[in-house]
């Protein structure tokens, strides 16, 4: 049997990495076996691209060059963990994939919404997540919680950005029925308690009906 693939989303401050452990702890309490990786990243050269596109530079970064980026990244990806897992029956944990994209560089950078159609169909075809847990959180608040770290190039992005980075991801989550918004303004236990149950109740239902989540 195919394996599941779920994905973690939200922006910079609202607790990713954190949660991203609460999630591989349930399916580990579960008994399924998993892969845990990232974007952009989860392979050496989509590393490489990562910290070109994370580096902060003089140089302005258009915003095509980031979003071809971020595609090959994911192709790389792609080709040497998403697919070969999944096909393997191995669940795949992503901190972020092509929501984010639409996300960022749709909604942040205001890239034509139809380019990003266009490298999504090419890069990854029909493949989507399962179920895409979103954090959700104020940019202000998040913004806060960002309080006295190093910012990388998306991190040092102004309020407004945020704030257009967010509605996308709301937008998004109207629509794709494999969405489940979380409140992150609350206290790590409770999120993860939130987390906990949406995990356990998605497993639930690919083991009653043998494979996948509901449709898109």
């Amino acid at each position: 049997m195919r394996g599941s693939f779920i994905t973690l989303e939200g922006s910079e401050g609202v607790g990713k990495t954190t949660n991203l452990t609460v999630i591989t702890s349930t399916l580990t309490a579960l008994g399924i076996p998993y892969v845990s990786t990232r974007e952009p990243g989860g392979t050496p050269l989509a590393e490489e691209i990562r910290a070109l596109l994370l580096a902060v530079r003089a140089e302005p970064v258009a915003a095509q060059a980031e979003l071809l980026l971020m595609f090959a990244a994911r192709a790389q990806h792609l080709s040497q963990v998403i697919h070969p897992a999944l096909d393997a029956g191995t669940w795949v944990v992503s901190d972020r994939f092509t929501d984010a994209t639409y996300a960022y560089q749709g909604g942040g950078r205001g890239t034509d919404t139809d380019a990003i159609v266009l490298l999504e169909n090419l890069v990854q075809g029909h493949l989507q997540p399962d179920l895409t847990l979103y954090l959700d959180l104020d940019p202000e608040i998040a913004s806060g919680r960002m309080t006295g770290r190093e910012r990388d190039r998306f991190e040092s992005e102004n309020r407004p950005f945020f704030e257009r980075v967010r509605q996308v991801y709301l937008q998004r989550a109207r629509v794709h029925r494999r969405f489940r918004i979380i409140d992150a303004s609350g206290t790590r236990e409770g999120v993860a308690a939130s987390i906990r149950h949406e995990v356990e109740t998605f497993v639930t239902h690919v083991r009653q009906v043998g494979n996948k989540a509901p449709a898109q």
